[in-house]
């Protein structure tokens, strides 16, 4: 068995090959791809792979093949041209029929096992016309397809599958079809996770582990000159209007609306901490920070809609090829008030104590989220664990310094409906302590942290090919973007070819030893 060749076609950035190789222990032996840039970073992370830069269709599958047998073909056509995401665009006949190459492969070299992944509207898949798929006839290729793969002797099954189920801390559904004709039965992978810990599974890992918060997240209100003599990164500044609603919505929802928001202890440079180990001694050098981590995505709120969010302890909804996701920290500093309602002035020593909280947006439409319960590392599954937030209003004597609560006022009447006076600070009650909102941060996702969140090895290689050429931040999101989750293909191939898999891969250095040894 260990001789039948693995064909990945459109292969892309190798998010199905590495999950094959990691469930195989073996290298993918041909990786077809019509994209340079795609080829250059498979070739980095596949260096003992044969690479064919062309269109599927240039591709001969009996030359190729040589006469030796084929265990596995992985087709992963391009989606966007089923995908609901294009919206109203029109859609081309020629993407939509790359699947049919699919048959060509069966016909030619019978690969023993045949494993298509797409998006779930791929099922709809039907003619075209004047660039708009003909609603009457949705699915009737898709069956004739079937049809045709069934007449060359395979047994198929299909289902739509999360890659949360499998690891992957990011939601993204995808449509699989396993086509098989050996006579051995198609099985489909157990979930090793659940949504809420259903049999004794692990619960979904969370978005907030993927998310690198040690690094900075500069102030909304910031010039891009002053963030960059500041932290040495570029900034687009001042945001656009939409963006600043999208943030005072974000804000609103996941950290003054909040009822029991998730609550964790960081020091600047090291992890974050269990809320439930004691606390560190406070300081007056803002060493100690309280977090209060929250996600959201945006693609499809409107003007006259509250922003829509999910539970805080759900992965990273899908990542796309857009680059629009994005962290904002709500820093709220502690609020001395008296019993009377009166204000009295910060104590310096506990001045730098501050909450954040956090949520990762999707700047691009309008849209709906998620708040992430979970900060990295921590395992503590009580979002409620400091108690519920109440909110109230406290006038302001102009003696206790609020940093950037007047522009906060200002958005929050401008965008989420409020009508705070300027002599009046909204306070937050948390744990038995009172804060104000002092200042929003905001920094858009790095591409490590979104491979991250669709399941990629740490040590993946995305910011130079081969040759040491450097990838930029667009070329690197588009391959992540495009890539299938390598825990759905992993989950797939131990699934359906047991007899190739041994123990559990989970590194590219790993893989690197077991392929060199």
């Amino acid at each position: 068995m260990t001789r039948e060749l693995i064909i990945d076609n459109f292969a892309g950035g190798g998010g199905a090959s590495i999950g094959i190789e990691l469930a195989a222990g073996r290298a993918v032996d041909i990786a077809v791809n019509h994209d340079p840039d795609a080829i250059r970073m498979h070739r980095t992370n596949h260096p003992h792979t044969r690479h064919l830069c062309e269109s599927v269709w240039d591709v001969d599958p009996a030359a190729e093949c040589g006469g030796q047998p084929v265990g596995l073909a992985w087709f992963s056509p391009d989606c966007k041209h089923f995908s609901t995401a294009k919206g109203g665009k029109p859609v081309s006949k020629n993407i939509r029929g790359l699947a049919w190459v699919v048959l060509r492969w069966a016909a030619t070299v019978r690969p023993r096992v045949i494993i298509l992944e797409n998006v779930e509207e791929f099922k709809t898949w039907g003619p075209v016309r004047r660039g708009k798929p003909v609603k009457a006839k949705a699915g009737q290729t898709f069956r004739r397809w079937m049809g045709q793969l069934t007449d060359l002797g395979y047994a198929i099954e299909h289902r739509e599958l999360v890659a949360a189920d499998y690891g992957a801390p990011t939601i993204r559904k995808r449509f699989f079809l396993v086509a098989r004709c050996d006579g051995q039965p198609i099985r489909w992978p157990e979930p090793t996770h659940s949504k809420d810990g259903a049999g004794g599974l692990p619960k979904w890992r969370s978005a907030a582990e993927i998310i690198d918060w040690s690094l900075p997240c500069p102030s909304i209100f910031d010039t891009k000159e002053q963030i960059k003599a500041r932290y040495g990164v570029n900034a687009i500044r001042p945001l656009a209007g939409k963006t600043l609603r999208r943030v005072s919505r974000g804000i609103d929802k996941f950290v003054i609306r909040s009822a029991e928001p998730f609550i964790i202890q960081c020091k600047f440079g090291n992890e974050p901490e269990d809320i439930r180990n004691p606390a560190r001694t406070t300081t007056g050098v803002n060493a100690q920070l309280l977090a209060a981590p929250a996600l959201i995505q945006y693609h499809s709120e409107k003007p006259t809609e509250y922003v829509r969010g999910q539970a805080a302890d759900k992965p990273l909804l899908t990542v796309d090829v857009s680059n629009r996701y994005g962290v904002a920290a709500a820093c709220l500093t502690e609020y001395y008030g008296s019993a009377d309602g009166g204000i009295r002035l910060t104590d310096p020593a506990h001045s730098a104590n501050a909450i954040v909280a956090a949520f990762v947006s999707k700047f691009y439409g309008e849209g709906i989220g998620q708040p992430a319960n979970e900060p990295v590392h921590t395992v503590t599954q009580s979002p409620g664990h400091f108690g519920e937030v109440r909110t109230c209003l406290a006038k302001w004597d102009g003696k206790q310094p609020l940093h950037r609560w007047p522009e906060i006022r200002a958005l929050l009447n401008t965008y989420c409906g409020y009508d705070i006076p300027d002599d009046t600070v909204l306070i937050l009650r948390i744990g038995g302590a009172d804060w104000f909102i002092s200042d929003i941060g905001l920094r858009m996702l790095t591409p490590r942290e979104l491979y991250n969140a669709n399941g990629f090895p740490p040590d993946y290689i995305i910011e130079r090919d081969y040759v040491g050429k450097v990838y930029n931040k667009t070329l690197q999101v588009a391959r992540c973007g495009n890539a299938v989750p390598p825990p759905f293909a992993e989950a797939l191939v131990r699934a359906n070819l047991p007899e190739w898999c041994g123990e559990r891969i989970g590194t590219m250095a790993e893989l690197e030893g077991r392929l060199a040894g």
